[in-house]
């Protein structure tokens, strides 16, 4: 069987993306590695503003590469179209006509001015799937202020005050793009469950997904939390839980092994001999998950102990051998060769103009046990003739519209 077969799930779907910056362009490039043909619509001259971040020095790695616009356009077509100019729009209407999805994060009265809301699109194209990212929600009275991953996700959907330890002066702040490829992720979801939908039903949908909404979703534990009362903080919960047996124990030199040992009386002799202290299971105050409670102070302290009294390398051994839930603590290297990682295809590599290798993550969703085929991004405006080719224009109207400058 073809490992990539099974990535075209949306072989034949035609997505066109009005996007800019990270959270819905990372939508329309999962729904590029899963096989739709998407079209992404940029300004003639500036283009997407996220490539200029290599002009800024605001990106990953030595080389002239924008890695963080091959991650969030991979795959995609580009054409350079002025929708403030009426043949622009005019183009952009043709491409809306054969369109399945149009997929955006302008805000509506953006949208509204340019003549591309739910109304107008759906004139040209009633089975339109139409489909928002945006910061706040399509509806209260901060619907159209401008967001980012840090603003509407980060800072006001809780995450920054749940993950920030108290005694800080000031909340951390978020890796980069972090709530925006989630959102990202639930809005492709979105997308694909309109695309079933209107395959079963006929029947077109409008999709959003906000950031706040999605770190709502994130923080789904918390949230219950704050529902019934409870203050969520960021706290440690050493010591302070039922259940010692699911902490996170430092080693000798300084690293950290997880154990979740949520059925802990399970997993207590396999415990006990992984650490070598058989002893350990005759200990009336540690027998069942009721004294190991009664006793937790107890108990961390002796575990505590004996995971200080080996490395980091040689707990890694000795848990490999078992079948208990646990983890190594690693750091972001240590994943990217992480055997998992590679056994699975985590990662994927696609050639640069030169030659070179360059290496990405993949999204998460796999199909028939194959990783995506991945493409490189495009440059700005490098298929804007052969779309306009495909929607009936021959090189004299692409020659004329460019020196009207409806196109780039």
């Amino acid at each position: 069987m073809d490992a990539t077969a099974g990535t075209n799930v949306f072989d034949g779907v035609k997505v066109v993306e009005l996007a800019q910056w990270v959270f819905v362009p990372v939508a329309g490039a999962l729904l590029s590695d899963w096989g739709a043909d998407v079209i992404k619509v940029e300004s003639p001259t500036a283009g997407d503003p996220y490539r200029g971040l290599v002009e800024q020095g605001v990106t990953t790695g030595t080389e002239r590469v924008n890695y963080s616009i091959e991650l969030a356009n991979r795959g995609k077509r580009s054409i350079g179209l002025d929708l403030k100019n009426p043949e622009g729009r005019e183009i952009f209407y043709k491409m809306i006509a054969e369109a399945d999805v149009f997929l955006t994060n302008f805000r509506s009265s953006a949208l509204d001015r340019l003549g591309l809301s739910v109304d107008e699109l759906r004139k040209r194209n009633p089975q339109l799937i139409y489909a928002r990212g945006h910061g706040f929600g399509v509806r209260g009275p901060d619907k159209d202020i401008p967001a980012y991953d840090n603003t509407a996700f980060w800072s006001r959907g809780g995450m920054a005050h749940v993950l920030t330890p108290e005694g800080l002066d000031y909340p951390l702040s978020p890796r980069g793009a972090f709530g925006d490829r989630q959102a990202a992720m639930n809005l492709a979801f979105g997308v694909s469950g309109a695309l079933f939908r209107r395959e079963r039903t006929g029947e077109p949908s409008v999709v959003d997904v906000s950031l706040l909404a999605s770190a709502m979703w994130t923080l789904g534990s918390d949230m219950l939390g704050a529902l019934q009362g409870q203050e969520p903080r960021a706290r440690s919960s050493r010591g302070q839980g039922p259940n010692p047996l699911g902490n996170v124990f430092r080693t000798q030199d300084g690293r950290h092994i997880t154990l979740a040992l949520l059925q802990p009386d399970r997993y207590w002799a396999e415990l006990c001999d992984v650490l070598g202290q058989p002893e350990l299971f005759g200990d009336s105050r540690f027998a069942t998950i009721t004294t190991r409670a009664e006793n937790r102070v107890d108990c961390l302290k002796t575990l505590d102990e004996i995971f200080a009294s080996r490395t980091y390398s040689d707990w890694v051994v000795r848990f490999e051998k078992s079948d208990m839930p646990w983890a190594p603590v690693q750091s972001v290297e240590e994943v990217l060769v992480d055997p998992q990682v590679v056994a699975n295809g985590y990662l994927s590599t696609v050639e640069s103009d030169n030659g070179a290798e360059l290496t990405f993550p993949n999204g998460p969703v796999q199909f028939d046990e194959g990783p995506p085929d991945l493409r490189r991004a495009p440059e700005h405006g490098a298929n804007t003739e052969e779309i306009l080719l495909e929607l009936g224009f021959d090189w004299g109207n692409i020659v004329e519209l460019k020196e009207r400058h409806a196109v780039m």
